[in-house]
């Protein structure tokens, strides 16, 4: 038996439910081989409301990890939450260097629940040196105005603006997540390739039980490009993975809930909408 190997370089989430831990379990259930490299840790207080703290791993130790990873063969590679700009530069020119095309960047910016910047100078280094070595990448509504820099974006429209700006910068595909927070009828995500532009959409879900959704999306990309999936059909089986996944996601504690990455093969996956506009 041979499996893909596929490769997240990211932060680990103590609480399990984001992070490498997310990108982990959603590799397996793709049926690939997954390996992780830590670039923090992010914990969680109860006795502080759950609050955040980032605690970011020495440099050299994050080198001495890719060198591990990249030297089995990686076939398909995501990265999550990169806390600084040398870990920014660090995974970039790693990522180049190894020649790894399936490349899926998740450009993290915020831990759920903040909302500003984790440092306002890894916004300028993910463009620098992430996105031009993006075959997709995978922005929230607040990551894609600031990539764009066009501010976040409310309207179809002004997905299609941000897109088409991501995609001049370097990244080769880009996928808008607009999910839930957008004022449509639908979770909308927005999906252009260089040069057509595609509404994914599914019913909206009324759940707080959403943690690691981005997360968990993105890895799956990874999984199905290490696979051998066009890059379409990587992102529309990953909208399906996920949706399943916030639909059947479960309460941890008092404080947040995952999505439930078990879902789509054992419970279904809930009817995506795909339309090219």
């Amino acid at each position: 038996m041979s499996l893909k190997k596929t490769l997240t370089i990211a932060g680990s989430d103590a609480s399990g439910g984001a992070g490498l831990e997310a990108d982990l379990k959603a590799f397996e259930e793709h049926n690939t081989y997954g390996m992780a490299a830590v670039t923090v840790i992010a914990t969680m207080d109860p006795d502080n409301n759950w609050a955040h703290g980032v605690h970011t791993l020495p440099i050299d130790v994050l080198k001495a990890q890719l060198k591990t990873a990249f030297s089995t063969g990686i076939d398909a590679l995501k990265t999550g939450m990169l806390s600084t700009e040398e870990v920014i530069q660090t995974t970039g020119e790693a990522i180049k260097a190894s020649g790894v095309q399936n490349v899926v960047i998740d450009p993290v910016m915020v831990c759920k629940g903040e909302d500003e910047v984790l440092n306002p100078g890894t916004v300028d280094a993910m463009i620098t040196y992430l996105l031009p070595n993006a075959l997709v990448t995978t922005p929230n509504l607040f990551e894609a105005g600031q990539l764009a820099g066009t501010g976040t974006p409310k309207t179809i429209e002004e997905l299609k603006v941000a897109a088409e700006k991501i995609v001049a910068l370097g990244a080769k595909n880009v996928v808008i997540k607009g999910g839930r927070a957008l004022q449509t009828d639908k979770a909308v995500d927005l999906f252009y390739d260089g040069s057509d532009f595609y509404l994914l959409e599914t019913e909206k879900v009324d759940t707080p039980y959403n943690h690691g959704a981005g997360c968990t999306f993105a890895a799956s990309i990874t999984a199905n490009l290490a696979n051998g999936l066009s890059v379409k059909e990587a992102i529309f089986e990953a909208k399906e993975f996920v949706a399943a996944g916030i639909k059947h996601g479960w309460k941890l504690n008092e404080f947040v809930g995952p999505v439930y990455h078990g879902a789509k093969p054992r419970l279904g996956a809930p009817e995506v909408i795909i339309n090219k506009i």
